[in-house]
């Protein structure tokens, strides 16, 4: 993970786990062909996204959003295949996020066993209501 963090940050970060404790921090894990990407999606890393949340899961983290940056905001469906190799390799709370574009997006992601989904333009284009996102639940 050392390779991964520059100026201290995975001591900063392990640091609000321990002070905050691991059941009040959500991870983001940002990717770019299975890579994490930071900076705002501007630099890649050569850390595969899974062994990321693995190595955070590690020190306590329950739940991580995950966003596929080729998916985001292009209403083409979640990165399913990425959430079904995270979910089969780690225990965490997936909150599944970029490409969803209709309800049964979320339907299949409830039942990949995804704890949650973050919808952005999905709702902005109109692709379903607020209305019908109640009804879902």
């Amino acid at each position: 993970m050392q390779k991964f963090c520059k100026d201290n940050h995975l001591n900063v970060f392990i640091n609000w786990i321990n002070n905050y404790g691991a059941d009040k921090i959500i991870l983001g894990a940002d990717c770019l062909n299975r890579t994490i990407a930071i900076n705002g999606w501007l630099s890649k890393t050569n850390f595969d996204v899974v062994d990321f949340i693995e190595f955070y899961q590690s020190k306590g983290i329950e739940y991580t959003i995950c966003t596929d940056i080729l998916k985001d905001g292009t209403l083409e469906g979640p990165a399913f295949d990425l959430y079904i190799d995270i979910m089969s390799k780690t225990k965490i709370k997936l909150i599944a996020s970029g490409g969803v574009s209709d309800l049964q997006d979320l339907i299949n992601l409830k039942d990949l066993g995804c704890e949650a989904a973050i919808i952005g333009k999905a709702i902005y284009e109109g692709k379903f209501s607020l209305k019908e996102l109640i009804d879902f639940n």
